[in-house]
């Protein structure tokens, strides 16, 4: 979101200075460090009271830093036809993006936790929509489910907060996280597909 300073005047250069702002502070946080406006603005080499018509607090530089964009899908264009082929393909992918986040969503994930009034909020992001388009075949197969309540329940059991435990805590490497996460979701969809209203649609 831009500011009003932004949509004023030279929006194209403003637009530059923005960009290598957020550029800054996601080099920073890659570093593991938690940058402040003025940090950003040492490391893209704009003034301090430039960056702050832009950022004007360490909330909104962070919640800018977040990843925002993220593809509409995880499926590629030969996905498996049955949902739990879709369901590993997507977990696969979803495991990926979040170790290429990994510092950003460190960093929302802690700062959220603080008691500080300016702290980011933790955003949905698309996970559960990317989770519910692989369970789609489910529609046909098991039209009783709930796709949106199990892409949920998978969404909370795999998410980063999850893995960020499997490798600060359970010592797990980055590829043994992600294995158990993949893991996780697939029994997650057993479970809905075993539970007796399933059951009994199969059974007709």
């Amino acid at each position: 979101m831009t500011t009003p300073y932004e949509s004023s005047g030279r929006t194209a250069q403003k637009s530059r200075t923005r960009v290598a702002l957020l550029a800054a502070a996601r080099e920073l946080l890659a570093a593991g460090l938690t940058p402040k406006v003025e940090d950003a603005a040492e490391r893209a080499g704009v003034s301090r009271t430039t960056a702050y018509r832009y950022f004007p607090s360490q909330r909104s530089l962070l919640l800018a830093a977040h990843p925002t964009i993220a593809p509409d899908t995880l499926l590629p264009a030969d996905a498996p036809a049955d949902a739990k082929g879709r369901l590993d393909v997507v977990m696969t992918e979803f495991a990926r993006y979040n170790f290429t986040w990994e510092p950003q969503l460190r960093t929302s994930l802690r700062l959220s936790l603080e008691p500080a009034a300016d702290r980011p909020v933790l955003r949905q992001g698309r996970a559960v929509g990317w989770l519910a388009e692989a369970l789609t075949p489910l529609r046909e197969t098991h039209p009783h489910l709930d796709i949106r309540r199990l892409a949920v329940a998978i969404r909370s059991a795999t998410g980063i907060e999850t893995l960020i435990w499997l490798i600060d805590v359970a010592g797990y490497s980055r590829d043994e996280a992600a294995d158990t996460v993949r893991a996780t979701a697939q029994a997650l969809l057993a479970a809905a597909i075993r539970s007796p209203l399933a059951a009994e649609v199969d059974r007709r």
